[in-house]
């Protein structure tokens, strides 16, 4: 591999004065955090980044460095670090009361789920709050169970669905996954990959197909009955593959006829990231019977939702259930607020233009550097998978870390992820311009040329 450049590419230019920090230096956290965090908590990075202030689409270190973040906190930050309004928002909350809950009244829980249910399809209308994605789909998982009578779930490899022990049975890649026992009666079915998998994007039929194994696990592993089937509508950390178009509707098909119901994971998809619609298992003509939710929801806060039908709500009111932080009104506030943004300021439209964007630079890399072997994506949730040969798809692993140390010594924050961790995964804040684009275009070049 050849030096790296000393030239550094400028980012676009930017209002945004950061305040000068004055706190520990990166060292002094490094050996604190080495002291007292568990050490599974890694770091990006063979020099590790310190973040000190975010605004917009841009992260700011202990120096005043400015970096344009395309990771946004793994999807996390969904309309701008910091964003005026959602801050305003959270402020004024905060002055009047900080936590109320559930077992009282409070406007902001009622207001939100209300306005949540508005934005989603069908008779997808009751709400019920947590605090994470590894929260929801852990719900998900046993209203599911306690709504149908059965127990088994039918999820998919290459999948990431959380890090506590009932999210964990449903995440395939041994990289996140311990040894939980909550993974007996969890089933995991062919990932649905046009790129990798037997079935490619010149078949026409490959979703139904990729589905046909949904249809053989409820056969022969599940006696003929499940709980429900989950899905990512792109795989995430699974690094942003997208199914073949009529994938979920077949898989949906084969659920339903055993007697489960439908999940839709949207903790990174949704809330306009695709671009094309606000939900990504809109994308795929269906409607599941349950939707989880986290990370874009908030714009950051810990807050994250189950979102169901009132038929199948009602099997939580059969006892007592309770979340104590569930719909925090100062986390409801911030939820709101990110949604008044999404609206105001088009951000879906932004998503949607800035990511088509985004996948003709990509392609015109792709033209250029034989390392890319795939590009794929929808909106802002965009993965370029790398390889060493295009022939064989060997993944190229090392080249893909070395290229995430490029982009950021030249001002660039992505991420990378998939099965072999050579996928480069680009899910910045939807607040992205057309200049940003260009910058993380120009970076990738860099450093794909300098490999």
């Amino acid at each position: 591999m050849s030096e790296q450049s000393t030239v550094t590419l400028n980012l676009p230019p930017t209002d945004h004065q950061p305040r000068s920090y004055e706190g520990p230096s990166p060292e002094e956290v490094l050996r604190i955090r080495k002291q007292f965090l568990n050490p599974g908590i890694f770091l990006y990075y063979k020099k590790p980044l310190m973040v000190v202030e975010g605004f917009m689409q841009y992260l700011y270190d202990e120096t005043g460095r400015r970096y344009l973040d395309a990771f946004a906190g793994i999807a996390t930050v969904s309309v701008g670090h910091c964003h005026p309004h959602v801050i305003q928002a959270v402020n004024r909350q905060n002055s009047l009361i900080q936590h109320s809950t559930t077992i009282y009244l409070n406007p902001n829980v009622a207001l939100y789920a209300e306005a949540l249910a508005s934005k989603m399809p069908g008779d997808l209308k009751v709400c019920y709050f947590v605090n994470s994605g590894s929260e929801a789909n852990d719900l998900a998982l046993m209203m599911a169970r306690a709504y149908t009578g059965n127990y088994d779930v039918i999820a998919l490899r290459n999948a990431y669905h959380g890090g506590n022990a009932s999210a964990m049975s449903l995440t395939s890649h041994s990289t996140w996954k311990f040894n939980v026992p909550h993974s007996f009666g969890v089933q995991h079915a062919m990932m649905p990959d046009p790129y990798r998998g037997p079935y490619g994007h010149d078949d026409p039929d490959a979703g139904r197909k990729y589905a046909a194994d949904v249809q053989s696990l409820v056969n022969f592993g599940s006696s003929g009955q499940i709980a429900g089937f989950i899905a990512e509508s792109i795989q995430g950390v699974g690094g942003s593959v997208v199914f073949p178009e009529g994938y979920l509707q077949e898989a949906f098909r084969h659920t339903r006829a055993a007697g489960g119901l439908c999940i839709s994971d949207e903790v990174q998809t949704g809330f306009a990231r695709t671009g094309e619609k606000f939900w990504g298992f809109e994308l795929q003509g269906v409607i599941p019977d349950i939707v989880t939710m986290a990370k874009g929801i908030g714009n950051g806060c810990p807050l994250g939702a189950v979102v169901t039908t009132p038929e199948i709500a009602k099997v939580l009111a059969s006892r007592i259930h309770f979340n104590t932080f569930g719909g925090n009104p100062v986390v409801c506030a911030q939820g709101m607020a990110v949604l008044e943004v999404m609206e105001q300021e088009k951000i879906q439209e932004n998503a949607l233009n800035i990511g088509s964007q985004l996948l003709e630079g990509f392609g015109r890399l792709q033209e250029k550097h034989s390392l890319i072997g795939d590009v794929r994506g929808k909106g802002l949730m965009l993965g370029v998978e790398l390889v060493k040969d295009r022939l064989t798809k060997e993944p190229a692993t090392a080249e893909c870390a070395e290229v995430v140390e490029r982009c950021r010594n030249n001002g660039l924050i992505i991420g990378k992820g998939g099965y072999n961790g050579n996928t480069l995964r680009i899910k910045p804040p939807m607040c992205l311009n057309s200049a940003d684009a260009d910058f993380l275009v120009a970076v990738l070049d860099r450093a794909l040329s300098e490999i």
